[in-house]
């Protein structure tokens, strides 16, 4: 492969290394070092839950195979029960019987064995197949290959021809075991995942912008019990910028609450159960993250007819009121249980009146959500004792065991979160520390907790008339200046409390990495640490907010060198062709 190595920068990730060219050819972003940390942390938990699942089938199955064979026994033994003239018989024949003959019985059982060793080896788990859709430079797929030990194939699709030479350049680079494992296709993902249905053990889907158009495709290509690994950079759109582009995409209208991006993680979560559905397909969510510019999901896909029929009871309508911040859920649907049938039913509704029954304001209708609980908390412990367990090969383990940290601590089973600043803006009153806003609503007798979204959020049980009621005793120990009657602070603090709130700290005000002051959210490592310029578009001043004004003068001083080389080169010719 020909080409010069000045035009290249080497770049080393992890544990595996590739080439980039100067001129942004092919996409690649240093900020995704936390995606690419946590998809790989995920992936090793997948693999040994998948061979533990394994195990346990097989055992199940060892041992119902065991019954029946004993039972078989049994009847055998029934029919084949000897009478007294038969068993003379058998006396006689095994009087006359050598010493050194053994009964034939004897080389059934031995006969028995190899079968039992074949049929274990038949049993074992194969090494995991991934397909990384969207490769661009191959990094991904590179480092999955390098430092997850137990996958056995990754291919690495992309539609641009540049993109596919880099990921094959890169393959080389990184050596033997690269090449072993790693394998470069151009091709469109969609027809790619489509021709080569319940192919994958795990298919991950990382595109420059919404995922939307490949998910239909990739539901498809994952097999029974594997995982689908998706991102979607489109915040703007899942955070309700464009509500009717977001409905457009994922089937859901968003609400710009302080909650928007769980919100997104929902939306996307609701747009893969759908898809999924089409073909008998349900999702399970393993770990859903919001973090940096993006949000990612992992998902297990299941198919099951029956099971399909649940996808009502975990979605959900958003209520969110204008004037305060109070949202209620609507259900989808419900069901009616009796003797042992089941009946599925639409939800009953509406759960709110025409207006807020707090400040009297209208009501913003959204959704449909995804309201069951986004993460497995068994998997998230897991997860994060690996990551802890070989913090050296991972290159943004500070962050990423902070959010597993943050994650683990969450209410699995409370949808979206309130905002205190936000609560306390609305009253005109000042905010309470969060530890006391806690122990006031764990004094009431419900549950709390923070969230990995906003450090400022807070996840609780607790309904709004004892949030609003806890404030208001709140804001009598704190007076607030007079303000005009129509406002919705002054309409909600028009009215007496009914719960009279207990602002003692309560012991479990704090989460346990709280009370050791583990670090749970973390400031950006470098200036510009974020979205990056899409490629093959060309470098200008105006990208310095993006890339940095460094990385800009240095693209440019590069172009430049570049274009004046062309021009010489062009005289050259030209006054070649003038002497001629």
């Amino acid at each position: 492969m020909s080409m010069d190595l000045n035009d290249y920068t080497v770049m080393k990730e992890g544990e595996a290394e590739i080439l980039m060219h100067a001129q942004n050819e092919v996409f690649y972003n240093k900020t995704q070092v936390n995606n690419r940390d946590m998809s790989i942390a995920v992936l090793r938990t997948f693999i040994s839950r998948r061979k533990q699942e394994h195990e346990a089938l097989l055992s199940k199955r060892n041992k119902s195979a065991a019954k029946g064979a004993e039972k078989n026994v049994l009847i055998s033994d029934l029919h084949n029960k000897p009478n007294g003239s038969d068993m003379n018989a058998e006396k006689s024949n095994e009087e006359c019987e050598e010493p050194g003959e053994k009964p034939q019985e004897e080389h059934c059982t031995t006969s028995e064995e190899p079968v039992k060793t074949e049929g274990k080896v038949q049993g074992e788990v194969k090494p995991s197949r991934v397909l990384e859709a969207l490769s661009a430079s191959g990094l991904r797929a590179l480092r999955y290959a390098r430092e997850v030990e137990e996958i056995g194939q990754v291919v690495a699709l992309d539609n641009d021809k540049g993109a596919v030479e880099a990921c094959q350049r890169n393959i080389k680079f990184n050596g033997s075991v690269a090449c072993s494992k790693v394998e470069s296709h151009l091709a469109d993902a969609r027809v790619y995942m489509l021709t080569n249905p319940k192919e994958f053990d795990v298919v991950d889907l990382d595109p420059y912008g919404s995922p939307s158009v490949f998910l239909d495709s990739a539901v498809q290509s994952v097999v029974d019990g594997g995982m689908l690994m998706c991102t979607a950079t489109d915040m703007a759109v899942l955070c309700g910028a464009n509500g009717e582009v977001c409905y457009s995409k994922y089937g859901s209208y968003p609400l710009r609450g302080k909650y928007c991006h769980e919100m997104a993680l929902r939306i996307l979560l609701a747009c893969i159960e759908s898809h999924a559905n089409r073909y008998k397909r349900y999702i399970v969510p393993v770990l859903s993250v919001q973090m940096d510019f993006y949000v990612r999901v992992f998902v297990r896909i299941y198919t099951s007819a029956s099971a399909m029929k649940n996808t009502p009871l975990k979605l959900s309508y958003v209520y969110q009121c204008i004037g305060c911040d109070s949202f209620h859920l609507q259900a989808i649907g419900r069901t009616v249980s009796k003797n042992t049938s089941v009946r599925y039913l639409p939800g009953f509704g509406p759960v709110v009146p025409r207006e807020c029954s707090h400040c009297e304001k209208k009501f913003n209708m959204g959704g449909p959500i995804w309201s069951a609980p986004i993460h497995d908390q068994e998997w998230v412990t897991n997860i994060l004792a690996d990551v802890k367990s070989m913090k050296d090969r991972y290159p943004a383990y500070d962050r990423i065991s902070a959010v597993l940290t943050t994650i683990s601590e969450e209410l699995p089973d409370v949808p979206l979160f309130l905002s205190l600043h936000n609560l306390c803006a609305t009253l005109k009153c000042t905010s309470p520390s969060a530890v006391i806003f806690r122990s006031a609503v764990i004094n009431a007798g419900y549950r709390i907790s923070g969230t990995h979204v906003n450090p400022l959020g807070l996840k609780s049980d607790a309904p709004m008339d004892v949030i609003w009621d806890i404030l208001r005793c709140w804001v009598k120990n704190h007076p607030v200046k007079v303000q005009p009657a129509d406002q919705s602070g002054s309409v909600i603090l028009a009215k007496e409390p009914v719960l009279q709130a207990n602002f003692a700290r309560a012991v479990a005000s704090l989460s346990k990495a709280q009370e050791k002051k583990v670090a749970r959210f973390l400031p950006n490592p470098e200036r510009h640490w974020g979205p990056k310029l899409r490629a093959g578009r060309q470098i200008t001043s105006k990208h310095i907010s993006l890339l940095g004004e460094e990385t800009v003068n240095g693209c440019l001083s590069h172009q430049d060198s570049e274009l004046d080389a062309k021009r010489q080169k062009a005289k050259k010719i030209e006054d070649a062709t003038t002497e001629s």
